[in-house]
């Protein structure tokens, strides 16, 4: 009789089914990504800093691999972020919606701004774009 716990040949134990990757994990590693690439940091340079391998990095930017909780705090510290950065919005916090921090846009927009370094300059820009982001609400309003 076969035992249950091995493989069809009787060499090793069986493989548990792969499971498809949790839409969680996946956008946990997006956004791992996405601050990586904000600040400008290598797969490798992150890797070195939380002392992994690159290719375990990868797997969590990916979504292949789930991400303790412990390392999730280690990479929220490497990525000067609250581990909070990495989850979606609550219902209660959709009023600030951070979602568009991970298009290639705002990564585009927030490295040029970073590189400004006036602090004037800086709020003139805040201000301009709160003001194009007033009017454009309450145009939307109107309609």
């Amino acid at each position: 009789m076969a035992d249950p716990d091995l493989n069809e040949q009787g060499l090793g134990p069986k493989r548990m089914p792969r499971l498809s990757r949790d839409p969680q994990d996946i956008e946990v590693g997006r956004r791992i990504r996405a601050r990586r690439l904000e600040l400008g940091l290598s797969l490798n340079a992150l890797a070195v800093q939380l002392e992994l391998t690159f290719q375990q990095v990868q797997k969590y930017e990916s979504g292949a691999n789930r991400v303790a909780a412990s390392r999730l705090m280690r990479i929220a510290e490497a990525l000067h972020v609250p581990p909070s950065f990495f989850f979606p919005p609550t219902q209660e916090s959709l009023d600030t919606n951070f979602e568009f921090l991970t298009s290639a846009r705002a990564l585009l927009l927030a490295r040029a701004f970073a590189q400004i370094r006036c602090e004037n300059t800086q709020a003139a820009i805040v201000s301009l774009v709160e003001q194009i982001a007033k009017a454009q609400a309450d145009a939307e309003r109107s309609n």
